[in-house]
């Protein structure tokens, strides 16, 4: 009995000092790993560089930021003179973040790209990181390495397989789509903290300013991108190349809602095969986003009624407010093309509850305010004011949504050209920074700006 129960005993302390050995492990790693920084940042590389390969072997999942720190030793081996040492080093430390924090694939694949050509590589030779970054994750790649990998798919194929340039292309822009949400939730959050009057701490101001950056860089991205394939959405290739894939497609919703919503948007809606795409769309995925093709389909045959009642399931089905604001300002857009300007406006406000940060809401209610400049002012001076109220619209669209920036400074531009001049105010009696009642539907007060 004695003998069972030091044997109990022994297995007790061994399984404890197993333990106690396995925490310190750990904080070992720890106390490595705060000395590694350390040296990084004091540019102490040389033993930054022995603690790496140390964390690497013992510590590979302690912290991602591990290898992050780690390619600041290989830029300065790269500017120290020793190219090959740090291309081995690199690699090294790429392949071993992938195996351990296979996150944020699309920036790794990326910068090792960048690194590659940077350092020696050819495009050529380096191009198969950025396949594996675009597979990956194209919305984490840079704006240049998404144009190049974009250029060579659209150089290889753009007089054999147009489809592949078109689902390259989409692939890209649904990633940057659901990046763009993303952050758009998280902007807006930030503005109705300070429009309510609270003052960010740091911390959320930082994530504003990056939430911005992000936002610029999706809209220079999608800019881009349309402006290479522009010559090639038109409907006269469009139509062909849907109508022949069709019937291989007509229960695949992803390709069906790409075909519905590239031929909505490039105009192409007269076409008896976009409303054949709509239904099948409808059909294979009854989503918010079938209904709302569907509710052009009947707003186009005259059914007014039931396209809005259309639109409006559509929005009660969707649960994501970005989604919901986009539905919104959608119904926005149907009031305003048939000239029901209070109407739209009403949605394009509504919107803006579910997502604050919709810059093309505000930029409907700017051109509605714009087009009624003639008819909302009794003298010279009060159709100018009507501008004023339109520049402030567009003013704020390029401040809550950086995405459209470069878009709503056209608009800014332009307005800001038509707004009164000094002597008009003279002549009307009115002061810069005066209040002023814009009249008719707009029935908005803003302050007297001039040029």
């Amino acid at each position: 009995m004695k003998k069972i129960t030091y044997i109990i005993a022994g297995l007790f302390l061994l399984t404890t000092t197993v333990n106690v050995n396995a925490q310190l492990d750990q904080q070992e790693c720890t106390v490595e790993y705060n000395l590694f920084k350390g040296d990084v940042q004091g540019k102490n590389f040389t033993e930054a560089s022995k603690r790496l390969e140390k964390l690497m072997t013992n510590c590979p999942t302690l912290s991602v930021n591990i290898y992050k720190m780690g390619s600041k030793i290989t830029d300065n081996m790269v500017a120290t003179g020793d190219k090959a040492g740090a291309i081995v080093l690199q690699n090294k430390i790429n392949e071993a973040r992938i195996k351990h924090f296979p996150k944020g694939l699309g920036k790794v694949y990326s910068d090792w790209f960048s690194f590659c050509v940077e350092n020696g590589g050819t495009e050529e030779s380096c191009f198969h990181y950025l396949e594996k970054g675009y597979k990956a994750d194209p919305s984490g790649m840079s704006a240049k390495n998404i144009y190049l990998y974009f250029d060579v798919v659209l150089e290889n194929n753009k007089n054999s397989n147009v489809q592949k340039i078109l689902d390259t292309y989409d692939d890209i822009n649904d990633a940057l789509e659901d990046k763009s949400g993303k952050y758009q939730q998280k902007l807006s959050k930030l503005l109705a903290k300070e429009n309510a009057g609270t003052v960010l701490g740091k911390k959320e101001a930082k994530s504003k300013r990056i939430a911005e950056a992000v936002l610029t860089n999706i809209g220079i991205i999608s800019g881009g991108l349309d402006q290479k394939v522009e010559e090639l959405l038109t409907c006269e290739r469009l139509v062909p190349i849907y109508r022949r894939d069709f019937e291989a497609n007509k229960t695949n919703a992803q390709w069906l809602k790409r075909a519905v919503s590239r031929m909505f948007h490039k105009g192409c809606t007269n076409d008896p095969l976009y409303e054949q795409l709509a239904k099948s769309y409808a059909s294979s995925s009854p989503s918010a986003d079938a209904y709302i093709f569907v509710a052009g389909i009947l707003e186009k045959q005259g059914k007014t009624s039931e396209a809005l009642d259309m639109r409006k399931k559509a929005f009660d089905l969707e649960t994501d407010p970005i989604k919901k604001a986009k539905f919104l300002l959608n119904i926005a857009q149907d009031f305003s093309s048939k000239g029901q300007k209070g109407e739209a406006r009403k949605y394009a406000n509504q919107a803006l509850t579910y997502n604050p940060s919709l810059g093309k809401a505000y930029l409907l209610i700017a051109s509605m305010y714009a087009s009624s400049a003639n008819s909302c002012g009794n003298d010279e001076f009060s159709k100018r004011m009507v501008y004023v109220a339109a520049l402030n619209k567009a003013r704020k669209a390029a401040r809550v949504d950086p995405s459209i920036a470069s878009r709503a400074q056209k608009y800014i531009n332009s307005y800001s050209g038509n707004i009164p001049t000094t002597s008009m105010a003279f002549a009307k009696g009115v002061k810069s920074g005066e209040s002023f009642r814009v009249g008719c539907w707009i029935g908005e007060t803003v302050t007297v700006t001039l040029r």
